[in-house]
């Protein structure tokens, strides 16, 4: 019988993920910043734990001798997977200055066979995160001023139209009575796709700006009808008109409307990134700081995509890491455009993030991501991840894309 919540919690975390993420865990110690040591100071790494939530985020926390602590995330969708993995780097970590943050990269990445895919490049980028953030407490700054930064003050965000954030800036899907499971959907289909953007675009007027997210959901087929009928009423973008693993198509669909095309949530690390901009597929690319590399990954994206001139709009459905991380990237990169979810707050902070105005959030200022974790509340958050179930063709039964 499990006597405290104390004792709870540790059922709970042995029961998923098994006894090698409990060594250590003291909840108590989860909002201790540590004190910035001076560069001479020797630091190593002394544990690696790693939290899957209900939700399905999952968090990877790096202590360290000094007392000083780091915190990433990781890909949701395979999040016990991605836990499992991690603590597996463990072994290759501990015991090693967590300072040398390129040299780790390249090190979990090269040293593995098999590279690249989306668990391992989350389990690279979730650690990457967490070392950044130790290492910019090492030293009292934000991450951003250890890669060059700032380049700006503040991160124009998207999310949900409000005069009170002045967010204006927004994105929805292909709305209509149902999904576009169809390989080729007919007039009935396009013309209520478009009557409901266009009535969103009256709503909200000029003054805010709509990305259109096909979520790679779309069938090329569907998709090139789509994106002609829709450019009237003058969408921001078009994310993901395609699945990205046949860039071919996705180039194609780009010379055919002059709206500007967005990917790279499901892109992995610079070499997927590579094909996408010399094809000309985006002109704005989306990766995601938990699974294409981390913040170490991100900036050197940025630069691959700054000599075609193409903006990042980093990916992000996630947690407080993802987020404080991305806007690391914002604070110390030319092309930043817009964050994804930027406006969005969260509840396992134990301070909030500085508020959105004017429809831009202030990069953190604090020490590493800048933000601090309340790790009580990520326990009481810890549990069976959820599903993302497969879905179907009500009329055939097929197997779609969602």
């Amino acid at each position: 019988m499990i006597q405290n919540k104390s004792n709870r919690r540790s059922w709970l975390r042995a029961m998923l993920y098994g006894p090698a993420a409990l060594v250590g865990l003291n909840a108590a110690s989860s909002i201790a910043k540590g004190a910035p040591i001076s560069p001479k100071d020797k630091i190593k790494v002394t544990k690696l734990e790693t939290f899957v939530l209900k939700n399905s985020w999952v968090f990877v926390k790096i202590s360290t001798d000094a007392g000083i602590v780091g915190w990433g995330e990781m890909l949701k969708d395979d999040a016990k997977a991605c836990a499992a993995g991690a603590l597996e780097v463990g072994d290759y970590l501990i015991g090693k200055d967590p300072r040398p943050v390129l040299h780790h990269w390249q090190a979990i990445h090269r040293g593995a066979f098999y590279r690249g895919g989306p668990i391992k490049s989350a389990i690279s980028s979730g650690i990457d995160q967490a070392l950044w953030d130790i290492t910019g407490k090492c030293y009292d700054v934000p991450v951003y001023k250890l890669l060059g930064g700032p380049t700006r003050h503040s991160a124009f965000v998207y999310g949900v139209p409000d005069p009170v954030t002045g967010v204006r800036a927004m994105k929805v899907g292909p709305r209509a009575a149902r999904q576009a499971f169809k390989y080729t959907e007919g007039k009935k289909f396009i013309d209520e796709v478009v009557e409901r953007f266009a009535a969103l675009r009256q709503k909200y007027g000029d003054g805010v700006d709509i990305g259109l997210d096909f979520h790679g959901a779309v069938q090329p087929t569907t998709a090139s009808l789509l994106i002609k009928a829709l450019e009237p009423y003058h969408p921001w973008f078009y994310e993901e008109v395609v699945q990205a693993l046949n860039v071919d198509v996705m180039a194609d669909l780009a010379k055919k409307t002059h709206i500007p095309l967005a990917t790279g949530e499901r892109i992995f690390l610079k070499w997927g990134f590579r094909e996408i901009l010399e094809k000309g597929a985006a002109m704005i690319l989306q990766p995601d700081v938990n699974y294409a590399g981390g913040i170490t990954e991100l900036k050197v994206i940025a630069g691959m995509a700054e000599a075609y001139y193409a903006p990042l709009a980093p990916h992000n459905p996630n947690g407080p890491c993802s987020l404080a991380a991305s806007l690391q990237i914002a604070a110390c990169i030319p092309n930043f455009m817009v964050q994804e979810r930027g406006d969005r707050e969260y509840d396992l902070l134990a301070e909030p993030l500085p508020p959105v105005r004017d429809g831009y959030r202030p990069i953190p200022t604090g020490p590493g991501l800048g933000i601090t974790i309340d790790e009580n509340r990520i326990m009481d958050e810890v549990g069976e991840p959820r599903e993302y179930k497969t879905q179907y063709d009500p009329d055939d039964g097929s197997v779609v894309d969602w």
